[in-house]
C-alpha cells in the first residue's frame, strides 16, 4: 500500500519536532499542491525548492525523501532559483535519496561550490532532466551514472572550455543536450565526447531564431508582405487557364492525399495541447520523439519552452521519413511520364515534406495554415515551370548559398525564404563548416541549433566533410585495432618468407614500406581525439641554482640527435637540453646586454655548432662543446649577408632584396646554393647563389605580409605563412601555387602565423600568436586532420602559439612554444604526442627514434 501524501506531511512535522527545527512552510505547501494534483487525476509531482533550505533543515527532509519511493508521489522536481544556504554535500544526499522518482533537477545559478560539481560528476544522479545553466565547469567530466537522464542543459556555463576523455560515458538515454554561450571551440574533442551519446538527437550550441516576416524571395516587399508566422501565397497572374485548371486539380488531389497521410489532420486535440505546453521561457527544446526514446511520464523542466508529452504531441519524424521514402522510391519512377512542367511541382512536394517539421513545430501552425502553406509553395513552383533537374539544382544552390553560421542566414524552401539570426553562440559555431561537420559526425542527430536536419542537409554535410576534413591520417576511413594491424603484418611477413620465387606476392597491389606504419598511426590516433600534452620542465638545479627558471622565446630540434633540443630565452641565454630526460646538456649565459633570442639554427655538417640571432640584430655562432662564440652585427635589413662559418668573415652582401625588412632566410635542404626569403612586403623570393642574386629566380606574392617560409624536407615545396592564417604551399621549382590551406582568418593584422612540416612532407602544422589552437592539415589535399587546443593551467588563463616545430624523428609529434596572455606568466615549451591519449603515462613514452621520412599523402 502506497504511503499517502498526507502521511508524508505528518512524518515531516514529527521529524522537525524530533530535530528541534521549524517546518519549512514551502515544503508543506508543495505537499499540499501534490495532493491537489492527485485529486484532479493529474500527474502527482512534488516540487522541492532549495532556495531557503539550511543545513539544520536537512535531516527532516531526508527522512521524508527516503519514503517518497513508497508513496503516492509519482515524480519529484528539485529546483533552485536563487542563492542557497544548504551545503552541496547535503543537497546531493537529498537528491540521491529520492532515487528513481527524481525527475527534474534545476540548479541554475547555484552556489554549492566545485566540490559539489565534482561529486555530482563522478557519482551521477538518477534524474531525467538536469539543468545546470551558469555552472562553473571548466573541463566537463560527467563520468558518473546518469542512466535515466534524457535532457541536459549547460547553457551560459562561460567557463566551460572542453571535455574530459571519459565524459558522457554513462548517459545511454541522453536525447537533448544544450551548451549555448560556453567557451567550447574544438570540433574534434567535442565530437569524440558526443559520439558516446548513442541516443542524442537534438544538440544545441546556439539558438537560430526566425527573426522576420516570411515572404516570397522574389518579392520586393510592400503590401505583399505577410505576418511573422504566415507564409505568403503568390498571385496567379500570367498562368494560362488550362494550366491553372490542372494546378487546381492537382492541388485538390494533393491536399486530400496529405490530409490522409498526416496524423495531425485527424487529431482535434493537437492545437489546444500545443497552446498549453508553451510558455515564455528563453530556452526552447522543441523536439518530438518516438516512444522508444523516452518514457511517457518524462517531461521537460520548468523554464523550457514546451513539455515533452509523447501521448499528446505529434511524432513527425516517422511521417517525414516514411513519406519521403514512398515518394522517392515510387513516384519518381513514374513521374517522367507526366508533363515536364508538372515535374517541378511533384519534386517540390517531396522537398516540402522535409520542411514540415520546421514550420509546424517551430511556428506552431494549425492544420489549415500548414496545408495552405504546402499548396501555396506548390503553386509558385509550378509557376516557375522547373523540370526535375532544375529543381534539384535550385534546392542545392539555395542550401549552399543561403546558410551561414556567422550570425545570420536565410534558408530557401522553394520560393519561400526563412531568415534566422544566431543567439548565444559558443565559439565552436564560428569554426568553418561547423554545421556540416556536426551533421556528418553524428548520424543519429535530427535537430542542430534549433534547426531540423533535412535529407539534403545530411547529403551536403557528407560532401563537405570529405572535401575539407580528414577522418583519420593517410586517408584511412575506418578505425582499426593496433593488435589486428600487427597480426596482419606478421601474417604477410610469414607468407613472404615462405613464397617461392615464381609465386606472386600476397598483396598484388604492392603495399609500400610505410603501409603498416601509416596504419598504426591511424589506429592510434583514432583511439583518442585528446592528444597527450606535456610541458617541458627544465629547472636550474642542473646548474646548481634551484631558484633559476627560464623564459623560452625560440627553440629548434637537433637535426641528427633525436634527444636534443636547443632553446633561446628572453634574457639572451642559449640552453641545450635532452628533451626526453629534461636535463640540461649545455648552458650558454647571456653575454653583455640581455637581448631576446629570436632565431636558432643547427649546422648540419657541424652537429655541435649552432647560430643564434637576437633582437638587437646580432648573430652568434656557438660550439656547445667549447662554448666559444663569434659576434656579427646584422640588424633588421632588406639585405642578406653571406658568411664563412669557419672564419666568421663576411664574404658578400646582397642589397635591397626586398622592399621591407626580411623576416626569414631559409636554405634548401639538398641544394646549398638555393635559398628563399620572406618579407612583410608580401613577397616570397627564391634565389640562387650561383647566379649572383641580383634578381630572384622568381617571386610569389601573398595578400598580406609574409611571416616566414620553409622548404619541405625533399625541397619539392615551399610553405609560406602570411599574417592572419594565410598559409599556402608553392611549387619550389617555379613558385606556382600548389595548395591554399584556407585556414579561417581572425581579422587581426597582428595575428602572426607560423607553419612547418610534420611527418616529412605529409602534414603541416600551423599556429598564430593571437590564437590558442594549432591546426594539422594534410599537405597533399589541404584537409584538416585535427585542431590541438592549448589551455592555461589556471582558470581564466589563455595561451597563444608563439612558435612550433614538428619532431623530425617521431611521427605526429611536435613541440609548441606557448605563451600566456598575462605578461607576468612565463612561456613554456609544450610537447604534443598525437598518437597517445591525454592519460598517457611517462612509463609508456619510450619510442624507437628514427628519422621521419615522407610516407605519402
Amino acid at each position: 500500500m502506497a504511503i499517502k501524501i498526507t502521511a508524508l506531511g505528518t512524518l515531516y512535522i514529527k521529524s522537525c519536532r524530533k530535530h528541534g527545527v521549524a517546518p519549512i512552510t514551502g515544503f508543506l505547501a508543495a505537499l499540499f499542491k501534490a495532493e491537489v494534483k492527485k485529486s484532479r487525476h493529474e500527474v502527482c509531482i512534488l516540487e522541492i525548492l532549495l532556495d531557503h533550505v539550511k543545513d539544520i533543515d536537512f535531516h527532516p527532509l531526508l527522512e521524508v525523501s527516503m519514503k517518497i519511493s513508497e508513496s503516492e508521489i509519482e515524480a519529484v522536481d528539485v529546483l533552485n532559483e536563487s542563492s542557497c544556504a544548504l551545503t552541496g554535500e547535503y543537497a546531493l544526499l537529498l537528491m540521491r535519496s529520492i532515487d528513481q522518482k527524481l525527475r527534474v533537477v534545476d540548479l541554475q545559478d547555484f552556489s554549492f561550490g566545485k566540490d559539489f560539481l565534482r561529486d555530482l560528476s563522478q557519482g551521477g544522479l538518477q534524474c531525467q532532466v538536469l539543468d545546470l545553466r551558469s555552472s562553473h565547469f571548466r573541463k566537463l567530466n560527467l563520468v558518473g551514472e546518469f542512466m535515466w537522464l534524457h535532457t541536459l542543459n549547460l547553457d551560459y556555463s562561460t567557463t566551460l572550455t572542453s571535455f574530459r576523455e571519459d565524459c558522457f560515458a554513462c548517459m545511454p538515454n541522453l536525447i537533448c543536450l544544450s551548451m549555448c554561450e560556453t567557451r567550447i571551440s574544438n570540433l574534434w574533442t567535442t565530437i569524440a565526447a558526443l559520439s558516446k551519446l548513442s541516443s542524442l538527437v537534438e544538440l544545441r550550441f546556439q539558438n537560430w531564431l526566425c527573426c522576420n516576416d516570411v515572404g516570397s524571395s522574389g518579392s520586393s516587399g510592400g503590401d505583399d508582405q505577410t505576418g511573422p508566422s504566415q507564409p505568403s501565397s503568390a498571385p496567379n497572374h500570367g498562368i494560362p487557364d488550362a494550366s491553372l485548371d490542372l494546378l487546381l486539380n492537382l492541388n485538390s488531389t494533393t491536399e486530400q492525399a496529405i490530409r490522409n497521410l498526416l496524423p495531425f489532420s485527424t487529431n482535434h486535440n493537437f492545437q489546444s495541447t500545443n497552446e498549453e505546453s508553451s510558455d515564455d521561457s528563453e530556452v526552447d527544446f522543441s523536439i518530438h520523439l518516438e516512444d522508444s526514446y523516452m518514457d511517457s511520464s518524462s517531461n521537460a523542466p520548468p523554464g523550457w519552452n514546451r513539455e515533452i508529452n509523447l501521448l499528446s504531441e505529434v511524432n513527425l519524424w516517422p511521417l517525414i521519413t516514411g513519406v519521403l521514402s514512398c515518394f522517392r522510391n515510387s513516384i519518381l519512377r513514374d513521374i517522367r511520364r507526366l508533363r515536364k512542367d508538372v515535374i517541378g511541382l511533384f519534386y517540390n512536394i517531396m522537398t516540402l515534406l522535409e520542411e514540415i517539421h520546421l514550420n509546424f513545430v517551430y511556428w506552431e501552425m494549425d492544420e489549415d495554415n500548414m496545408l495552405g502553406f504546402i499548396c501555396g509553395v506548390q503553386f509558385r513552383c509550378f509557376r516557375l515551370g522547373m523540370d526535375e533537374d532544375t529543381m534539384v539544382s535550385s534546392a542545392t544552390l539555395s542550401n549552399q548559398n543561403g546558410e551561414s553560421c556567422e550570425g545570420a542566414f536565410t534558408r530557401l524552401v522553394a520560393d519561400v525564404s526563412f531568415k534566422y539570426i544566431s543567439e548565444h553562440a559558443s565559439p565552436i559555431c564560428f569554426e568553418k563548416h561547423y554545421r556540416e561537420y556536426m551533421i556528418a559526425s553524428i548520424p543519429q542527430l535530427r535537430v542542430l541549433d534549433n534547426l531540423p536536419i533535412r535529407n539534403i542537409d545530411r547529403e551536403m554535410a557528407n560532401v563537405t566533410f570529405f572535401k575539407h576534413f580528414e577522418y583519420l591520417p593517410y586517408r584511412r576511413n575506418d578505425k582499426e585495432n593496433v593488435v589486428s594491424i600487427l597480426q596482419k603484418r606478421e601474417i604477410r611477413a610469414s607468407h613472404t618468407n615462405l613464397r617461392t620465387p615464381k609465386q606472386r606476392p600476397l598483396d598484388p597491389a604492392g603495399k609500400s614500406q610505410y603501409f603498416y606504419t601509416r596504419s598504426l598511426c591511424a589506429a592510434k590516433m583514432g583511439a583518442s581525439a585528446w592528444p597527450f600534452l606535456h610541458s617541458l620542465s627544465i629547472a636550474g638545479s642542473d646548474l646548481g641554482d634551484e631558484t633559476r627558471s627560464f623564459r623560452p622565446r625560440q627553440f629548434e630540434y637537433h637535426p641528427s640527435n633525436s634527444s636534443l633540443m636547443v632553446f633561446g630565452t628572453l634574457d639572451g641565454e642559449v640552453v641545450v637540453v635532452n628533451h626526453e630526460s629534461e636535463k640540461i646538456v649545455s648552458y650558454i649565459p647571456s653575454l653583455g646586454a640581455m637581448n631576446s633570442v629570436l632565431g636558432l639554427c643547427w649546422l648540419k655538417k657541424y652537429p655541435s655548432k649552432l647560430i643564434a640571432g637576437s633582437d638587437n640584430g646580432s648573430l652568434k655562432l656557438y660550439d656547445i662543446q667549447h662554448l666559444a662564440s663569434t659576434f656579427k652585427r646584422v640588424g633588421y635589413s632588406k639585405n642578406v649577408a653571406l658568411y664563412d662559418i669557419n672564419s666568421g668573415r663576411r664574404l658578400q652582401v646582397f642589397t635591397d632584396m626586398h622592399q621591407e625588412h626580411i623576416n626569414v632566410v631559409k636554405f634548401s635542404n639538398h641544394s646549398p646554393s638555393i635559398f628563399a626569403t620572406s618579407s612583410f612586403d608580401q613577397d616570397i623570393k627564391m634565389w640562387d647563389l650561383r647566379q649572383n642574386p641580383i634578381r630572384p629566380c622568381y617571386t610569389a606574392s601573398s595578400s598580406k605580409g609574409n611571416v616566414m617560409v620553409c622548404f619541405s624536407p625533399d625541397d619539392q615545396y615551399l610553405l609560406a605563412s602570411a599574417v592572419d592564417n594565410e598559409v599556402r604551399q608553392l611549387l619550389a621549382a617555379d613558385g606556382r601555387l600548389h595548395l591554399n590551406f584556407e585556414i579561417p582568418s581572425t581579422g587581426s593584422s597582428q595575428n602572426y602565423t607560423r607553419s612547418y612540416y610534420m611527418n616529412g612532407k605529409d602534414y603541416i602544422i600551423s599556429g598564430s600568436c593571437d590564437e590558442h589552437v594549432v591546426r594539422v592539415c594534410c599537405a597533399q589535399t589541404g584537409r584538416r586532420l585535427r585542431d590541438i587546443s592549448l589551455e592555461g593551467k589556471a582558470p581564466g588563463s589563455s595561451m597563444f602559439v608563439q612558435s612550433l616545430r614538428g619532431d623530425p624523428f617521431r611521427a605526429f609529434n611536435m613541440s609548441i612554444l606557448a605563451a600566456y596572455t598575462r605578461p607576468s606568466s612565463k612561456s613554456e615549451i609544450v610537447k604534443v604526442t598525437m598518437l597517445a591519449s591525454s592519460d598517457y603515462s611517462k612509463e609508456s613514452s619510450s619510442q624507437s627514434s628514427c628519422p621521419s621520412n615522407s610516407m605519402g599523402g
